[in-house]
């Protein structure tokens, strides 16, 4: 009889630290799970997002700071690969445009678009009537190409006004990355020197990776400017 409770007793105590086991592992992963960003982008769906800031960087810039649902959201974009903006024209008809954020999946709970408005841009309208606390419609990831880390030992780039942003995603990206060794030169074309879109932002870079960056400034009025260190 005494051999018989023992044995049941082994039997519940191992029954009892096996349910104990399966509740710290339950518990685990979803402690761990929990803590993952959330990704916000829908490649199907548009998904509004607020704007909470607007800066004006010059006549026809502004800079465009959207919201996330939560501030641990991310926006879900690889590298590489950008979003499509639905909005209005003029006329009231619906258009729809792709941008690169200048942010990157670190900058937690927001995303940015530097946006050129043009006089006769159908999304250059929407984006000029755009104020603090309206919503803006965003689709994506969109693009076929996205960057892994260290794929190639140099990145060359080229681009010219307001197509410096993806070519500013990636090298930044590039650069952020302390295990990423890829060596980035961009040559940024514009018509005059106050044209440059993210000025600061590309010298700051320069600055902080002289050994692993340079930019070029190709300006019409002047044939090269370089701020390589």
């Amino acid at each position: 009889m005494d051999l018989e409770f023992l044995h049941t007793l082994d039997v519940q105590i191992l029954g009892a630290v096996a349910v104990a086991i399966v509740a710290v592992v339950v518990g685990a992963v979803f402690l761990f799970s929990s803590k993952k960003p959330k990704v916000c982008l829908d490649p199907e769906n548009f998904k509004q997002f607020k704007l909470v800031k607007r800066d004006q960087l010059s006549h026809n810039v502004a800079k465009f700071t959207f919201a996330l649902p939560a501030p641990t959201s991310v926006l879900g974009l690889p590298i590489g690969q950008h979003i499509s903006c639905r909005g209005k024209d003029s006329q009231g008809e619906e258009v729809i445009k792709p941008y690169t954020p200048t942010t990157l999946d670190s900058d937690v709970g927001k995303f940015e678009l530097v946006i050129k408005m043009y006089p006769q841009g159908r999304m250059s309208h929407h984006f000029r009537e755009l104020q603090v606390g309206d919503y803006l419609a965003v689709k994506g990831p969109k693009g076929r190409f996205r960057y892994q880390p260290g794929q190639v030992r140099v990145f060359g780039m080229i681009a010219g006004g307001s197509g410096i942003t993806p070519m500013f995603q990636v090298a930044r990206a590039i650069l952020e990355n302390p295990n990423d060794k890829t060596k980035v030169h961009l040559i940024y074309a514009n018509v005059s020197y106050e044209d440059i879109l993210l000025r600061e932002e590309l010298e700051t870079l320069a600055e902080r990776y002289s050994s692993h960056f340079n930019v070029y400034y190709v300006l019409n009025q002047v044939s090269c400017l370089s701020y390589a260190k």
